[in-house]
């Protein structure tokens, strides 16, 4: 499966953004997904995860309550919709799906997207 996310930008502290990630290629359906980021110098970061109909979903610690993913398995589509922004949550933030459902840093799903960055400014 082929990922494409998009939806990213400069944004100020307390606004928001709604990133998405276009799937093709393979029934999206068959996969769950995930979001992860990069910060400058920083290891990749676990963000949020969702089972492949929407049953389950996880987050990390530092974005839950105001970062929510969701998907449209009719438009290929997965989401996350973030709130609440923090200059802290600056980072390329990568889309991923996999057969297997996993919500961790080291995740080592199959399917990657190519990044989009959001940058928040205080």
């Amino acid at each position: 499966v082929q990922l494409q996310a998009s939806g990213g930008g400069l944004v100020q502290a307390g606004g928001s953004l709604r990133l998405s990630c276009a799937a093709s290629g393979r029934t999206f359906s068959s996969y769950a997904m995930g979001w992860f980021r990069r910060a400058p110098g920083k290891e990749r970061e676990f963000v949020a995860s969702i089972s492949r109909f929407g049953r389950s979903t996880d987050y990390s610690d530092s974005v839950k309550g105001r970062f929510t993913i969701s998907r449209d398995n009719a438009k290929n589509t997965g989401y996350l919709q973030m709130n609440s922004l923090k200059p802290e949550d600056t980072a390329v933030y990568y889309c991923a799906a996999d057969r297997a459902y996993c919500s961790a840093d080291g995740c080592n799903y199959d399917y990657w997207g190519q990044g989009t960055q959001v940058t928040v400014s205080s």
